[in-house]
């Protein structure tokens, strides 16, 4: 991509970073050396997890953000302010509930300053484009998600943007909803009839990117960088059952479900200088989900191993539902994630087949041994002499690596881990960790 002249590409994203800062005067990184390449004629999906920074780079793109360092090109110019060929699907459809669906499309053309008779017959032309003929009229409280996600659709369309950005449309549909709309866009694009030159789509379903997409941008977390680039070069319509399509999404789970080894927690307390330094990023998960996705795999048909793509269209879970699971049993060492399969280990297995109690003992074991975090608090209630400890400390450093919100849900998963197998407690009044009598003699 590098050796093609400026001029062909849309949008080029130079060494873009993005942080916010914090009341420690330390700076909180979302975007870190993020670089790509767009130009005209293709499909261009971003996968990655929650939190990667995918959002945040499609507001950058359009002009919405200013990036923190790096630059932004659009048609070879740098970008300072929202660019007037750029437009944007949301999430949340973000109509006016007052305005019909014929002004809630012409909103942009106003903006331009588009002379009224031609908001409208653009209008209309966008409406028809996506198959709402006739509902010009009616207000988004009279039409279903689908329809009024199609109606974000052709406010965006109206305009005819050379650059579309989507940020998970899909995602607030119901499965036949999504995939009809989806299978429209396609058509439509394929048929040259979407008056635009581009697409960049966030989107957490692999199976969605591969269906869609020409290229593949895969993101990782903490701080979100372009790890991955694929093609796709399936003509469409695509079929999912083909091999080579499997395949693919195989592989894509392979790429994002690879971590890195991480160091075993030191026996002796005082090697590690603090919690932010000793801790590894946990899955927010509550117990039962890891219980039950342990039950599940161990049960037929998977006898303690199954394919991630297969496993996640029976359990209808997307990306962002199911490998936080995968990862939590891997972390403790109940499963292990590779080559796009998910197998439970030997103790994953003992876990399972295991009495509630033993199943606490197990489990114990595996979060003191596993989860720094959960090892350092129990280390500090032992020095105590009152056995009890501020959870402010912690959650001040964990606010060293991670923003407010993830440090508090990261200190309430731990506070329901360590419940569950009876290694600490929480006082949520004096905000206080502590042991009572039982646990004072778990080691």
């Amino acid at each position: 991509m590098s050796n093609q002249n400026n001029e062909e590409f849309l949008v080029q994203v130079k060494n873009c970073r993005q942080s916010y800062p914090k009341d420690n005067n330390s700076d909180l990184i979302v975007l870190d050396d993020v670089n790509l390449n767009l130009k005209s004629g293709e499909i261009v999906g971003l996968l990655g997890r929650s939190g990667s920074g995918k959002s945040t780079l499609l507001r950058i793109i359009s002009g919405l953000l200013p990036p923190t360092s790096g630059e932004v090109l659009w048609k070879g110019k740098q970008l300072s302010g929202p660019a007037p060929g750029i437009a944007m699907v949301f999430q949340s459809f973000a109509l006016f509930p007052w305005l019909t669906v014929q002004d809630n499309v012409q909103l942009g053309l106003e903006a331009k300053g588009t002379p009224r008779k031609q908001q409208e017959e653009l209008a209309e032309d966008a409406i028809d484009l996506i198959g709402l003929g006739g509902y010009e009229k009616a207000y988004p409280k009279e039409l279903s998600g689908g329809m009024r996600q199609r109606v974000g659709l052709a406010r965006a369309l109206v305009v005819h943007p050379d650059l579309l950005l989507m940020d998970e449309p899909f995602s607030a549909l119901d499965v036949l909803t999504a995939e009809n709309l989806r299978t429209d866009l396609i058509k439509l694009w394929v048929e040259k009839k979407l008056p635009v030159q581009s697409i960049l789509i966030v989107t957490h379903s692999i199976e969605e990117a591969v269906l869609m997409c020409d290229r593949l941008l895969i993101f990782s977390s903490n701080p979100g960088k372009v790890v991955h680039e694929l093609n796709v070069t399936f003509p469409h319509p695509r079929n999912r059952e083909d091999p080579a399509f499997r395949q693919l999404v195989d592989r894509i789970y392979t790429l994002m479900t690879h971590r890195e080894k991480v160091p075993p927690v030191p026996d002796n307390p005082a090697s590690v200088k603090s919690v932010a330094e000793g801790f590894t990023a946990i899955p927010l998960l509550p117990m039962n989900l890891m219980t039950g996705m342990a039950e599940t795999l161990m049960a037929a048909p998977y006898h303690g191993k199954a394919d991630l793509p297969k496993l996640a269209a029976t359990l209808q879970l997307e990306l962002d539902d199911l490998l936080p699971i995968g990862e939590a049993l891997q972390t403790l060492n109940f499963a292990d994630m590779a080559e796009g399969d998910i197998t439970l280990t030997d103790l994953g297995k003992q876990f399972v087949d295991s009495e509630i109690e033993d199943r606490k003992s197990i489990f114990r074991q595996g979060v003191i041994k596993n989860v720094p975090l959960i090892r350092a608090i129990r280390n500090v209630l032992d020095e105590r002499w009152n056995h009890r400890a501020s959870a402010e400390r912690f959650r001040d450093e964990l606010e060293d690596t991670m923003s407010p919100d993830y440090a508090r849900q990261t200190l309430s998963t731990i506070i329901g881990w360590a419940r569950y197998a009876e290694i600490f407690d929480f006082d949520e009044e004096s905000d206080q960790f502590f042991l009572d009598e039982d646990d004072k003699t778990i080691r």
